[in-house]
């Protein structure tokens, strides 16, 4: 079969995250345009960190199964992951189905990296000289592929893993090569999808480069992208997973098709590392549409990156408008949960993918007085818009210049 005949559908999802583990808690949360954003009293030990914010996940309770044998190589960061999903696959209808060990589903997940606690142990080597807290299963805990990895082990897939680590494209890019093995016929199905746990550590990452919000005591008032008085990004935690069928697949056996993903385009600025381009970046997006075969007018709704940090907001607004045109409804939903970093490409194609099936977005929090220096859009402020349209776009932006660009397309019956 060609590429062409193969169209990839999502049949599941699943999420550990700060506004809650479903679409219902969620969606309760954006139509309360309330953020998870809260001051981190740990943080407070860490001489020189200006930073005291963060968007912790929710606490979640894991069932049985996840006993001491079945998570001895998961830290949380992995834990998060399965359990995601394992929610998604239960949502789509494939939890225990025998396609699962088939060889022809697969894993496509990423991780900014693995759990921190296990990073600090052979740090700790290297600083005390000592291999005290060090196991079998430290290094499992830590690899840049331990989500995908416990994913495949714990539902015992036997498809091809791809390993995202991608920084801020973890998710997205897990998400955009899910759909093109799919779509080109290497798998029948796909778990794709990004977690990040929460640590002191990151947040010294933005720290370092005065990117961070210090609104310490004001915590439900920042992030605020595109705002002329934003004052950096605030971290997040979570992850994400969907689960892409082949179209065919997914109808045959009677799963309830969420949307369908119809184009995909990534590439890099190869500038900088950590200065984006707008040019690129706009690139990215036009690779999509010309992957999805749609013309800008098609498209109804972007969801930003929209991080709140000085120079990722103009760069991505130019970069929009240049596309788009002023006429772009576009908001950013980091002004609810954060940075969720190697999560947030996945679990923000969720939910812009779910408030396109709903009809209804979710406005950008704390936007008051846009910046002059981004472009001139349609940003959705104040309260949510309703709004039917059949395609929207999510973009994402990561460290090293990469660039991600997905587009989802409405169901129909």
């Amino acid at each position: 079969m060609s590429r062409i005949d193969r169209r990839v559908a999502v049949t599941g999802a699943g999420a550990i995250s700060p506004l809650g583990h479903d679409w219902a808690s969620v969606h309760l949360r954006l139509r309360e345009c309330r953020n998870a954003v809260r001051h981190m009293q740990d943080w407070d030990r860490y001489e020189g960190l200006n930073t005291r914010l963060a968007a912790p996940a929710e606490p979640f309770e894991l069932p049985a199964h996840y006993n001491r044998k079945t998570t001895r190589s998961m830290g949380r960061v992995a834990i998060m992951a399965v359990r995601a999903t394992e929610l998604a696959l239960e949502q789509a209808g494939l939890l225990g189905h025998p396609v699962l060990k088939s060889g022809k589903v697969g894993v496509s997940y990423g991780s900014s990296a693995g759990s921190h606690e296990a990073i600090g142990d052979f740090g700790r080597m290297l600083n005390e000289h000592t291999t005290e807290g060090i196991n079998a299963t430290t290094y499992l805990k830590m690899m840049s592929h331990t989500a995908p990895v416990n994913i495949g082990v714990f539902f015992g897939l036997t498809g091809r893993v791809y390993t995202t680590s991608s920084a801020c494209t973890s998710g997205s890019q897990g998400v955009g090569s899910a759909f093109e093995a799919i779509r080109s016929g290497k798998q029948v199905a796909m778990i794709a999808g990004g977690a990040e746990q929460l640590d002191a550590t990151a947040a010294a990452v933005f720290d370092t480069l005065f990117a961070t919000s210090v609104r310490n005591h004001e915590p439900d008032s920042t992030p605020r992208p595109f705002d002329a008085h934003r004052d950096g990004l605030v971290l997040g935690e979570g992850a994400c997973t969907l689960v892409l069928e082949d179209l065919e697949h997914a109808l045959a056996r009677g799963a309830t098709i969420l949307g369908e993903i119809v184009g995909y385009g990534t590439n890099s600025d190869g500038q900088h590392v950590t200065q984006p381009s707008a040019d690129t970046m706009a690139q990215a997006m036009r690779l999509a549409l010309e992957d999805a075969g749609l013309q800008p007018d098609a498209i109804g709704y972007v969801n930003a990156h929209g991080t709140a940090t000085d120079h990722g907001d103009i760069a991505e607004t130019t970069a929009t408008a240049s596309v788009f045109g002023q006429r772009m409804p576009i908001s950013s939903l980091k002004s609810y949960v954060g940075h969720t970093l190697g999560a947030c490409g996945a679990y923000e194609s969720w939910i812009t993918l779910e408030m396109m099936r709903e009809g209804w977005f979710a406005p950008t929090l704390n936007l008051e007085e846009r910046d002059p220096r981004c472009a001139d859009l349609d940003y959705i402020t104040g309260e949510g818009r309703e709004l039917q349209t059949d395609y929207v776009m999510n973009n994402n932006f990561a460290f090293g210049g990469i660039n991600t660009s997905i587009i989802f397309k409405r169901w129909k019956d």
